[in-house]
């Protein structure tokens, strides 16, 4: 029996030559251009490199015939800049990694620490166990609108810690630890300078002192430290004059805060008062006048900071609410309900309570002459009542509208030896001057601060004058 044995399979020539051809071109490409391991392995190694080691290799066949070494192939002219553009974001992005665990969230408009929490994940459950770790840790909740609260959050998403800048001076914090939270509150101790302010009244102290650059408060501080001797209620007359060498507090070359009033020039009416703060070797510290005679007296002229006087002291004055003649015998201040009074000097309280017509009232002694009274108030201040003692110038309590009165005001009476008297007219007795031994030490302090305003006035008046 014959077996045929197959022919072996033939080829052109042709063909074989472009198999060759095509293996060979596989090889190439396989040298060319590398697997992804070995890929990501070439790109992770140049970041690594020095800046000063760094070189640019570049193969000869990348390059065109008008090409410059150094320039890619792939870089159309006029898409060059918006290039360049995108290299530098994505550059930015490279050295500006963000940590998914840290977030920071801006206090809007009716925000409460509830949607803050929110907005970074969190829930009520990590809000009470936070804001309840502590009586410090409750400050979190008082946000105002653009405040700044910094969270960082363990990988299981629980706080860890958050935080926020209260003001240039002020920042707090609340850490977890094994223990719980920890509250923690940092102060920054700013630089003290001294400044120099003048004003011309021509229609109020505030406006006048706003545009001499003082803020609310200094300038409160300003009527204060002459409350003694002027009514600023009714006394401040168009063309007053004030001036002032006050404390600046300053943080990296930036006002955060006014300190102390160092000197004081008032002219009303055209007297001129003056006013040197001194601290005395005991540590007291008040003011005076140029000469050492205290600034402070007895009393204070108005128990009501700016408030107007509706009714003064009169014996035959009509009652609005009763319509019949009776005396008024004290001083009506008329202000916004819940303006803040003032004890117009130390004492001890008699009552705060209720006291017929004049509804909620506050009766203070002063000493065995003096006694003053304080009507129709809305409310008494914290630790105010019956038999505490006060202190001049404290809060007592609010203005209000209580018992018979039209509108909110204070009835304020003044009482020496039983018999009333009218408080914008009674003398008040003055305190004790400066001690004996100290009038050299405080000369020292106070002629160079006239010196200045002196100087710092004629400058301003002459750099005024110029065209």
């Amino acid at each position: 029996m014959t077996h045929s044995v197959p022919k072996a399979t033939s080829y052109p020539r042709s063909h074989l030559l472009a198999a060759s051809g095509i293996a060979a071109l596989l090889s190439l490409a396989l040298l060319v251009f590398p697997s992804r391991e070995v890929e990501a392995k070439k790109t992770y190694l140049s970041l690594e490199l020095d800046n000063g080691s760094e070189q640019i290799v570049q193969e000869k066949d990348d390059l065109r015939p008008d090409q410059a070494a150094g320039e890619s192939p792939f870089t159309d002219n006029k898409n060059s800049a918006q290039a360049d553009a995108n290299k530098k974001n994505e550059e930015a992005q490279l050295t500006q990694p963000t940590d998914p665990l840290q977030k920071s969230v801006t206090v809007a408009n009716g925000d409460t620490l509830s949607t803050v929490f929110s907005r970074v994940g969190l829930d009520a459950t990590a809000l009470h166990e936070a804001i309840g770790s502590s009586k410090d840790a409750k400050r979190f909740s008082r946000l105002h609108v653009g405040q700044v609260l910094d969270f960082k959050l363990t990988p299981e998403g629980k706080l860890e810690r958050m935080g926020s800048k209260l003001n240039d001076l002020e920042s707090i914090s609340l850490t977890r630890s094994d223990k719980g939270f920890s509250f923690k509150r940092e102060l920054v101790k700013p630089d003290v300078r001294t400044s120099y302010a003048r004003g011309v009244i021509n229609s109020s102290l505030f406006l006048s002192a706003k545009r001499a650059g003082l803020s609310h408060s200094l300038t409160m501080d300003l009527a204060n430290v002459f409350g003694y001797d002027i009514d600023f209620a009714q006394d401040i007359r168009e063309g007053d004059e004030f001036e002032l060498i006050y404390e600046e507090h300053v943080v990296n070359n930036k006002q955060v805060g006014n300190g102390n009033i160092l000197s004081a020039r008032f002219t009303n009416r055209g007297k001129t008062y003056t006013a040197v703060r001194y601290t005395s070797k005991q540590g007291v510290t008040s003011y005076y006048n140029a000469d050492g005679m205290s600034m402070r007296k007895a009393f204070i002229r108005t128990p009501v900071d700016f408030a107007r006087i509706s009714s003064k002291f009169s014996m035959g004055r009509r009652h609005p609410i009763l319509n019949k003649i009776r005396a008024h015998k004290g001083v009506d201040y008329a202000a916004p309900r819940g303006t803040p009074i003032k004890a117009a000097g130390d004492g001890r309280v008699l009552l705060a309570g209720r006291k017929g017509g004049y509804g909620n009232a506050v009766v203070i002694q002063h000493g065995n002459s003096y006694r003053t009274l304080y009507g129709h108030m809305q409310g008494f201040a914290k630790g105010v009542r019956t038999g505490s003692t006060v202190k001049q110038g404290q809060i007592i309590g609010y203005i209000g509208t209580t018992g018979l009165s039209t509108g909110p005001h204070l009835h304020y009476e003044f009482q020496v030896n039983g018999r009333h008297v009218d408080p914008l007219s009674q003398k008040l007795p003055m305190a004790d001057p400066i001690a004996r031994n100290e009038k050299q030490r405080f000369l020292q302090l106070s002629k160079p601060l006239m010196a200045r305003m002196d100087q710092e006035k004629a400058t301003m008046l002459a750099a005024n004058k110029q065209p």
